[in-house]
């Protein structure tokens, strides 16, 4: 059995990987978002993308992408490095594809990086969704940083940057424990049980794909009462359980799954685009030393 040392890839792999998915499959998300926070009856994607773009042109297709991409850089970034940091120096080499091992070490990331980016995420929901309200609802932020900062001194500085920070994080546990676990294990499995080519962009594009179909579906509750949380009015400082129990009382259990069907239409094109930018970018080392790009694959 070998015992080679793992190539160490750059910490920031996860978070360009982030920003290049986010930058294709924004307005995916964007009427994710809306779906989620809007009303009953609830559209359909289709109708909601329509509204979009009839009220708000193209552009509104993009409306909040500054937040979006500042929340690649903080959670993503940050839950990717941390659960390749752990698999670099927590993991022992013979048992990287162990879920026992892989598990713990993706709900820690997750957590951390739900809290890193909480912030951006409270920004990012508010953006997206600012557009669909009423015109003495809307915040009008001229970008994410203008978010933050008028989020800081209106609103009552931290406190409501990390509205909704216990969904994040279990959202962010769920996700990277969905997402890149699963990623790591169908990977493992088309290669070494299906005959996969583990260098294909096929084989990367197939892995990620059903882990993405995994992680649609364990997140969609965390994701649709966070959403509900962080694009909040101030006025209301109901708790996740609270806000939980009346969306079952009044829509029924179904409402945990509400916008699933966005929500995969957006993530699973967005973790197979993470990923294969993420598989690019370890193929051409980029941004790596010298002594590493020199390492055998």
């Amino acid at each position: 059995m070998s015992t080679t040392k793992p190539i160490k890839y750059p910490w920031w792999y996860g978070g360009a990987g982030g920003v290049f998915a986010t930058l294709m499959t924004h307005p995916l998300d964007l009427a994710k978002v809306r779906l989620q926070a809007a009303p009953m009856p609830k559209p359909t994607l289709r109708k909601m993308l329509t509204t979009i773009l009839k009220n708000e042109n193209v552009m509104g297709l993009y409306s909040g992408l500054s937040a979006a991409i500042l929340r690649q850089c903080t959670y993503t970034t940050v839950r990717f490095g941390a659960y390749d940091l752990m698999k670099e120096n927590i993991v022992p080499v013979n048992q990287l594809n162990n879920m026992l091992y892989l598990l713990p070490c993706s709900m820690i990331s997750g957590a951390v990086g739900g809290l890193a980016g909480n912030f951006a995420d409270v920004v990012n929901i508010r953006m997206q969704n600012d557009s669909a309200l009423d015109n003495h609802l809307r915040r009008n932020y001229k970008n994410a940083i203008d978010g933050v900062y008028k989020i800081y001194k209106n609103e009552g500085g931290f406190k409501t940057l990390l509205t909704g920070w216990k969904p994040n994080m279990v959202r962010g546990v769920l996700m990277t424990a969905s997402q890149v676990v699963t990623y790591d294990v169908f990977k493992n499995y088309l290669t070494t049980k299906l005959g996969f080519d583990p260098k294909k962009n096929s084989t990367h594009l197939s892995a990620s794909l059903l882990a993405g179909l995994v992680a649609t579906t364990i997140c969609s509750p965390a994701d649709v009462i966070k959403t509900r949380i962080m694009n909040g009015h101030g006025t209301s400082n109901e708790s996740a359980i609270k806000i939980l129990t009346t969306a079952i009382r009044k829509e029924g259990p179904g409402f945990m799954f509400r916008g699933w069907l966005p929500s995969f239409t957006r993530l699973g094109p967005f973790t197979m685009l993470i990923f294969f930018a993420i598989e690019q970018l370890k193929k051409h080392r980029i941004g790596m030393p010298r002594e590493e790009i020199n390492k055998p694959l």
